[in-house]
């Protein structure tokens, strides 16, 4: 199969039949084989109606059914795992993203040999203030952290080699950092191609400001994990180590000072060096304690699924 269409989705029900039909047309004009995989993440309206309607005609559309909404992460990482295309593609369901854009992003993953291409959406047509702005800052930040050089980190429209998608783990809301993901796994071949943005049609947006909020903390996450996710004692450990340095030198100067030099003087209880001698050594082995936890949790933890599925359309 040449490539599998991956769309999570929350409440899209206007927009599902009109995009299941554009992907149709872009697939047949180019003899592509194809599978479409809805991934219904908890949808409150009749778009899990909707997925069934068109399954039913189209034994190529393939639907999953959370119980509840999970978020984007978990859905992608459900599609992912049931995908089966040479090249998977992801695209949200509102519109915004045009299928036109595939036959090109499917080029580059199998004649140019990219692991993972990436849409970069360069003429938005969202509210500069609440998204145009605050994209900007989230994707300049995210580019000096993680090394990819990425204009548009969060575009939803996306290019992955097979091998791509079944070694990355996509959890909790790291689905904005995928490429980063994809490079801390050893997919380095990271591309970017400029694809059109349309405005939304139907509804309105999932997602307020507080996702760039979200996206910053998870990005502090992500430089952590990929740094020391396999290693946690050598952060730790090396915090630790700076701060009983610092509390053991105060602690040898007050010893010095009050055996050789200022005999006569204060006790050391009533100098402050002493607390803070006494408070860095308390941190420091807290900072052992914790790298310690952390090495055990990381050898130990089981394997827990992050979702459950209600229904399962053409498995």
């Amino acid at each position: 199969m040449n490539i599998s269409v991956v769309i999570p989705l929350l409440n899209e029900e206007e927009s599902l039949t009109e995009l299941y039909d554009w992907i149709a047309r872009v697939m047949q004009s180019n003899h592509f084989s194809y599978e479409i995989i809805f991934i219904d993440d908890g949808s409150t309206d009749n778009s899990w109606n909707v997925i069934s309607s068109i399954s039913q005609d189209n034994s190529n559309v393939k639907g999953i059914r959370f119980l509840r909404n999970f978020g984007k992460s978990q859905a992608l990482h459900a599609g992912f795992e049931k995908a089966n295309g040479d090249v998977v593609i992801t695209m949200d369901a509102d519109l915004q993203d045009s299928p036109d854009e595939i036959p090109e992003l499917y080029n580059m993953i199998t004649t140019e040999g990219y692991d993972l291409v990436s849409g970069w959406k360069k003429k938005r047509y969202d509210s500069v203030i609440t998204k145009n702005l605050p994209s900007k800052l989230f994707n300049w930040a995210a580019r000096k952290t993680s090394g990819v050089k990425l204009h548009d980190f969060n575009c939803g429209l996306k290019s992955y080699s097979k091998n791509v998608v079944k070694h990355i783990d996509v959890n909790g809301e790291m689905h904005r950092y995928i490429p980063v993901l994809a490079k801390n796994a050893g997919f380095s071949n990271i591309g970017e191609k400029v694809v059109k943005h349309q405005a939304r049609k139907y509804g309105e947006t999932k997602f307020g400001i507080d996702r760039f909020i979200h996206g910053f903390l998870d990005l502090i996450t992500i430089w952590f994990l990929s740094r020391f996710g396999k290693r946690p004692m050598h952060l730790f450990g090396a915090l630790g180590v700076i701060m009983l340095i610092i509390g053991f030198g105060f602690a040898f100067y007050l010893g010095i000072d009050k055996l050789y030099i200022n005999r006569a003087g204060r006790l050391i209880t009533e100098r402050p060096a002493f607390y803070l001698a006494l408070v860095t050594m308390i941190i420091g082995t807290q900072f052992f304690v914790a790298g310690f936890l952390g090495e055990l949790i990381l050898r130990n933890r089981p394997d827990k699924r992050r979702y459950l599925i209600k229904s399962e359309l053409n498995f």
